[in-house]
């Protein structure tokens, strides 16, 4: 066995706190869409993801720049030419029931979420074992190196959580959690939670930050209120008057209409923390017909406007907007602009029913499934049902909150059983830098995210890069990847979007980074 690298950081010593003042310090905010989840790996959520770095921890975080860093690690040593990865654990880490945290339940979260996340199963094909070694350290021994693994494992949409042994071998990954129970900064208040209306975290106090300055979810994650409320606002305007009226300190997304009425409030700050922004997305189911015909989604692809969906959801802030916006955003123009003409070649309402006509199509109803309670995402889907009426496609539009979409999504039921067709969600650009953690692109049909896509082009060219070291061929398989797609059509992108924030001038600048974390902000009280 030959060691190649070691990379052991010093453990995190236990800082002194800041004082906080006499009064509980609460931070409250609204977040984008109301919390229906509180399980990371049941749902990739963006709500539930971003409680769930509040609540849990992950063995690697990620900084602003998104470099994967050690977080609940100590360090790690690779060994056996990149084929052994010895996990070493931070001391003193507690779950919030006052239990200590192990290796046992490191190696059962992981094995859990590597169930759920089409990330976990990239892993699973390539693991051999994971085995506990002692209470503090863990080994993942691999079939064939795989040096993207601290990407992998700091990867935060359907992030990669550490949660209590018991919790993770007696959930299904495919049920949620009934208990949250983390080693993160804040407990979660159950006895407070109100679904889809109010959760509050407050801080725990056994939690120590590591020593490096936090950077997104990296670095040491200092908690400086002693709890943080979040108030489900689903009315915009409403969330709006509430934070220049003080009722709460901070607004997620505000929706960009109402940023001229924040600019003049004297009390708000408006910042864009997320410069990587989302790429919003139409997820065709690829079980049910028609949506399972590729030229079908083909004329999906040629009958959206990605300029009238960035303009219904961004209207008020065009700065925030990206088109035309591909697969992958790689910041290579071989990459991101091949088959780009897809998206910029214009098509007429006639040639678009030319080719629903050629897929076969005969009126067949297309469920629509519709969020009403995210703005940003009915903004989306008003524009996409009406793009997709006009060219003669019969849309069932069922209107529904954003909880019961994330049940109805799930279901792979044909139309007349609970079914669906398409929705809208987005997905962050970080995790479409490069195919690793791409998951609405892969094509591994049963074991692929929701909509199923079975695409043998695309997996191919996935594994084909997973294992190649020679950048010049990694980028002509990225390329490929993003020909497959406009090609088979996995999703439907809409545009890139990098919306705004607004806070309480009394509120410290919060951290950049792809979601919203509530370590190192602090509130001024008076």
């Amino acid at each position: 066995m030959r060691r190649r690298s070691l990379m052991l950081a010093a453990a995190a010593a236990p800082l002194a706190r800041p004082a906080l003042g006499g009064a509980s310090s609460t931070l409250r905010f609204v977040p984008q869409s109301p919390l229906a989840s509180l399980d990371p790996v049941w749902t990739s959520a963006m709500t539930t993801r971003n409680v769930g770095f509040m609540i849990y921890d992950v063995l690697f975080g990620r900084d602003e720049t998104m470099t994967p860093k050690p977080q609940m690690l100590a360090g790690y040593t690779i060994e056996d030419d990149g084929k052994r990865w010895v996990m070493t654990l931070r001391p003193d880490q507690w779950f919030h029931d006052g239990e200590p945290v192990l290796a046992r339940d490191c190696v059962a979260s992981l094995k859990r979420w590597m169930q759920r996340d089409p990330g976990g199963a990239t892993l699973a094909a390539r693991l051999d074992a994971i085995e506990v070694t002692n209470d503090r350290t863990f080994t993942i021994r691999l079939k064939k190196p795989f040096p993207a693994l601290p990407t992998l494992l700091s990867k935060f949409q359907t992030a990669a959580i550490m949660v209590p042994q018991r919790i993770a071998e007696g959930t299904d990954p495919f049920k949620q959690m009934t208990e949250s129970i983390g080693s993160g900064p804040f407990r979660f208040l159950p006895d407070e939670y109100v679904i889809g209306s109010h959760a509050a975290m407050a801080r725990f106090d056994r939690y120590v930050p590591r020593d490096e300055p936090a950077s997104f979810t990296a670095g040491g994650h200092r908690v400086l209120v002693d709890r943080v409320e979040w108030k489900m606002i689903p009315d915009a305007a409403t969330a709006a008057n509430a934070l220049i009226t003080g009722e709460v300190d901070w607004l997620e997304m505000p929706m960009p209409d109402l940023l001229p009425m924040l600019k003049k409030a004297p009390n708000v700050v408006l910042g864009r923390l997320d410069e990587w922004g989302f790429i919003s997305q139409l997820r065709p189911n690829h079980l049910n017909p028609p949506t399972n015909q590729v030229l079908f989604r083909r004329a999906l692809l040629a009958a959206i406007n990605q300029r009238e969906v960035m303009d219904g959801m961004m209207g008020g802030d065009p700065e925030g907007t990206v088109v035309p916006q591909g697969y992958l955003t790689t910041g290579k123009p071989e990459v991101d602009r091949a088959g780009i003409e897809a998206l910029t070649t214009p098509k007429s309402t006639e040639a678009v029913k030319a080719m629903l006509a050629e897929s076969g199509y005969k009126g067949e109803k297309i469920v629509l499934l519709h969020t009403s309670d995210q703005p940003f995402y009915n903004a989306a889907t008003l524009v996409v049902a009406d793009a997709l009426t006009r060219v003669g496609i019969n849309i069932d539009d069922q209107v529904m909150d954003w909880g019961t979409v994330l049940q109805r999504r799930a279901s792979k039921n044909p139309l007349d059983k609970g079914g669906w067709s398409l929705f809208v969600s987005v997905t962050p650009v970080p995790e479409y830098r490069d195919p690793l953690l791409g998951s609405l692109l892969r094509g591994n049909g049963k074991d692929a995210w929701i909509g199923w896509p079975d695409n043998p082009r695309i997996e191919a060219a996935y594994n084909t890069w997973l294992d190649t070291a020679d950048e010049a061929e990694k980028t002509r398989l990225e390329r490929e990847i993003q020909l497959a797609a406009f090609d088979a059509v996995p999703f439907i992108p809409l545009g890139r979007y990098m919306p705004r924030a607004a806070w309480a001038k009394g509120v410290s600048h919060p951290l950049k980074g792809p979601a919203p974390v509530f370590w190192n902000v602090s509130k001024d009280e008076k």
